[in-house]
């Protein structure tokens, strides 16, 4: 099943980025992208915290170091799911690969859903959400949705010592609620729980 769960409150919805020291440090510190940070590439956006400590090996990966915990407008969100197309075609997408090669290309929201993970990395039943945003979008997302940014790292890395030693309790992570999707339309094809 295709899930959107988050952290969300009735403004912003959490969402969960990795990177190096300078990139995250400087976010911190404008509480957007500095200059460090490049605009001109695709940068993904992931609101499952496990599938960013799978993605990221818990803050160990090189150029991963540090997680940004990263609160944005919900109109924002929803804006970015409004303008999201599947990174690869199916035709249960509802349009002909024709039609999502033309939106393909056009799109400045890549969306792909993975296995959502446990505390060790183990592939789930549900399939969590992935966002690549580009161009104008990136630029909304930098300098329009972005509310709050949190560095977590240390928070991580006290959990992964928890894990490890095989105490982690699940009760101290971010509790992820599925994320209302019946009144946006979601473009591309898209299709998560909650909707037809």
């Amino acid at each position: 099943m295709n899930t959107i769960k988050a952290v969300y409150n009735a403004g912003t919805i959490r969402v969960y980025q990795a990177f190096n020291g300078r990139i995250a440090e400087e976010a911190v510190r404008l509480n957007t992208f500095g200059k460090a940070f490049k605009m001109e590439r695709m940068t993904w956006i992931k609101p499952s915290f496990l599938w960013m400590m799978y993605r990221s090996g818990w803050a160990e990966k090189e150029n991963q170091e540090h997680i940004l915990a990263i609160d944005i407008k919900r109109t924002g969100f929803e804006e970015i799911l409004k303008n999201a197309v599947k990174s690869t075609y199916n035709e249960n997408m509802g349009i002909s690969r024709e039609e999502w090669q033309r939106l393909i290309k056009i799109s400045e929201v890549r969306c792909q859903f993975d296995p959502d993970r446990d505390i060790y990395g183990n592939p789930q039943n549900d399939r969590t959400i992935q966002l690549g945003l580009r161009g104008e979008m990136l630029r909304k997302y930098v300098s329009e949705y972005i509310v709050k940014i949190t560095d977590i790292t240390e928070e991580v890395r006290y959990m992964k010592t928890l894990r490890d030693r095989g105490r982690l309790d699940t009760a101290i992570l971010p509790v992820e609620r599925d994320y209302p999707t019946e009144n946006i339309e979601i473009a591309g094809g898209i299709n998560v729980k909650g909707k037809n």
